[in-house]
């Protein structure tokens, strides 16, 4: 068994794949680019490696890199986990030519199913049938629009190479043909260095069910069970369950039975994914291709079998024999799993990045992550952040069970589609076992959109809590001697802050007026009374118009990330002023000296000793902690004498102006 592996990869994966390690006590290497310095999978493993600048193309693509990596390290074998290199010849060959062991298939294998075209016509030949379509070595355009209209529409256009999602047109008319092939070979090229394409009927209900299969080195090749994966967006998976629900006996067996001959007609030697498409209306299953690697899915797989799948492709590629027998190998309710990306899914999922500002994970679920608070999501790499599992006895409470969880995850900086996962698991299609790759389209034909939530009623809370998390907590008094939250004025004599409050493009004033034990929070054609106070690290218990509520908020110095209700997002806050009550009494002041409420800096004094002052005349703006307060006179009279000058330092409660009154 190996002592030390290098992990070629990042985030989740990485994660995952050093905590197997450290079950079965092998030290592990991690590698970085320089975005990943601080990275989460850097901090787990026993030693890291830096290799080279965030973009992808000069770091974790480059296989000298990581062999250099480790040679350096003494690492005997390298885990790819997937994307990345895990299905590159050119890190194989390097490995080989090192002395070191890749843990994967053999090179032979992944070429021979790296290719789309190729592997369909390996598949044909170990008799498992794909989709009706073409993948001739001609590929002009005329020959391939040729196919397509013989095929009949609609079909699929897919570059042979592909994966990802990339290099895929559906086309439903004749019109659109030219334009897809183009573009699909153009985006191919692009992304693999190959514009080769096949054209594929399209199945008008699919399903995308995959089987999980294992080869050792010795001959032995098992299955371990089936995955629905048809819960997806751009042709990427979002919800991946096993065993896949409402499959007839037959269909099952004949998914186990294709999957064995196929891994077998290559001889396979490692963990592998056969993927097919079953019609949800007929369940005749067809052939798609095959992922020689570990799936970012393959945790569903472990819930229901009991095991480590990534401890098996470990002791395959150190040379020992399968672990289990087929007929050793159960499968045991049933488990779920939900991917967490860093995406808004109100807005056609687009890519969301910036610091993660919090980060709690719910108690109850398998939870594989890659990022914890303070951890930076990067433009640079995939947006998925972590994997949510469920394992229950039946179906209907693996899914109870997920919703629930993903209701109690919180996550504040970038935009998640955890609101949209939620939903989806609650939907009946769903909920039934009839979700097909159309399900997010067909549910939700517009877009999805969150729920909508008061937004007087969160503008409220957020200033609040922003508010009352912004406020000094140095000196004495008067802040230490009151019970509630007060801006300027002891208990009953009210000050106000104006602020404006920021979403998006929208800005809202707000007056926040302290009362007694709570905040009065006015904004156009409403008025909200609040309370807010710490119940934990970023986590408030607010009280909004009598009703109590957990709140989840992460504020600084310009806003709140902010979760309450069905609305996750950045509340940007700006204090324009804050004027106290020109009643006596009402700045701090003892008799008719004006003393200062709270630590700051003295911005400007706008009076002298011997000045005549009319009560609430402005005689001074004092600064703490930015907020800018204008300081009025308690009462009419002369100006005995100033106790501070402008631009000084003063504490709370320091004598600023004493007035003799008239």
């Amino acid at each position: 068994m190996f002592d030390t592996i290098l992990i070629a990869n990042r985030g989740e994966i990485a994660c995952r794949i050093i905590k197997t390690c450290r079950q079965m006590g092998i030290r592990t290497i991690a590698v970085h680019s320089q975005a990943d310095r601080e990275a989460l999978h850097v901090r787990l493993a026993d030693d890291a490696v830096d290799i080279g600048p965030a973009p992808a193309r000069e770091s974790y693509l480059r296989a000298d890199k990581i062999i250099a990596a480790a040679l350096a390290t003494g690492a005997q074998a390298i885990h790819p986990g997937y994307g990345f290199l895990s299905e590159r010849l050119d890190l194989i060959a390097a490995c080989e030519a090192n002395g070191i062991v890749f843990i994967g298939p053999s090179s032979a294998a992944i070429d021979a199913m790296g290719d789309k075209i190729r592997s369909k016509q390996i598949a044909r030949d170990a008799g498992v049938p794909g989709v009706p379509g073409y993948d001739g070595a001609d590929q002009s355009p005329e020959v391939l629009r040729r196919e397509a209209l013989r095929i009949g529409l609609p079909v699929m256009v897919k570059a042979s190479a592909g994966g990802g999602g990339k290099g895929i047109r559906k086309v439903e008319h004749e019109d659109e043909l030219d334009g897809a092939i183009v573009a699909a070979a153009r985006e191919a090229q692009a992304a693999f260095g190959d514009g080769r394409l096949l054209i594929e009927k399209f199945v008008t209900r699919p399903r995308h069910v995959e089987v999980q299969v294992a080869g050792d080195r010795h001959g032995s090749i098992v299955h371990l069970f089936e995955r629905d994966c048809s819960v997806q967006r751009a042709n990427q998976k979002l919800l991946e369950e096993a065993p896949a629900p409402n499959l007839r006996p037959q269909t099952r067996a004949t998914l186990h039975e294709h999957a064995l001959r196929l891994a077998r007609a290559i001889s396979y030697d490692n963990l592998g994914t056969v993927e097919f498409l079953v019609d949800a209306q007929t369940q005749a299953v067809f052939f798609l291709e095959m992922n020689t690697r570990l799936q970012v899915e393959h945790p569903v797989t472990e819930a229901i079998t009991g095991l480590d799948l990534v401890e098996w492709q470990i002791r395959i590629a150190a040379g020992e024999t399968l672990p289990l027998a087929q007929a050793d190998i159960t499968c045991t309710g049933h488990a779920i799993e939900a991917r967490l990306t860093a995406e808004r899914a109100d807005e056609g999922f687009r890519p969301d990045t910036g610091r993660i500002q919090l980060w709690r994970e719910p108690a109850g679920l398998r939870i594989d992550s890659g990022v914890t608070a303070g951890s930076e999501v990067s433009s640079h790499y995939d947006s998925l952040l972590a994997k949510l599992i469920a394992h229950a006895p039946g179906r209907p409470a693996a899914i109870r069970r997920l919703a629930d969880g993903l209701d109690r995850l919180s996550v504040l900086g970038p935009g998640t589609i955890r609101p949209f996962l939620a939903d989806a698991l609650r939907q009946p299609a769903f909920a039934m076992g009839e979700a097909t790759t159309l399900f997010i389209a067909e549910t939700w034909p517009g877009g999805w959109t969150p729920r909508p939530v008061d937004a007087a009623k969160r503008n409220a809370v957020a200033a609040a809590i922003w508010l009352t998390a912004n406020r000094p907590t140095q000196g004495s008094a008067p802040w230490n001697a009151l019970a509630g939250f007060r801006l300027l004025a002891p208990a009953g004599r009210p000050a106000t802050a104006h602020l404006s409050v920021q979403l998006g493009r929208q800005a809202t004033q707000l007056a926040v007026e302290t009362q007694d034990g709570f905040l009065r929070v006015a904004g156009p054609g409403s008025v909200h009374d609040v309370t807010v106070s710490k119940a934990g690290p970023d986590r408030w218990s607010v009280t909004i118009d009598g009703v109590n509520t957990a709140v989840d908020a992460a504020c600084d110095a310009e806003g709140v990330f902010l979760r309450y209700g069905d609305f996750e997002g950045r509340v940007g806050i700006a204090l324009t002023v804050i004027a106290a009550a020109a009643e006596r009494g009402a700045s701090g002041e003892t008799g008719d000296t004006l003393r200062a409420s709270m630590p700051g800096t003295v911005v400007s004094l706008h009076v002298a000793e011997g000045d005549s002052v009319e009560a609430g005349q402005i005689v001074a703006v004092l600064e703490s902690m930015k907020l800018f307060m204008e300081l009025k006179s308690p009462a009419s009279g002369t100006v005995r004498r100033l106790g501070t000058r402008a631009g000084a330092t003063v504490a709370a409660g320091d004598m600023l102006i004493a007035i003799e009154s008239a």
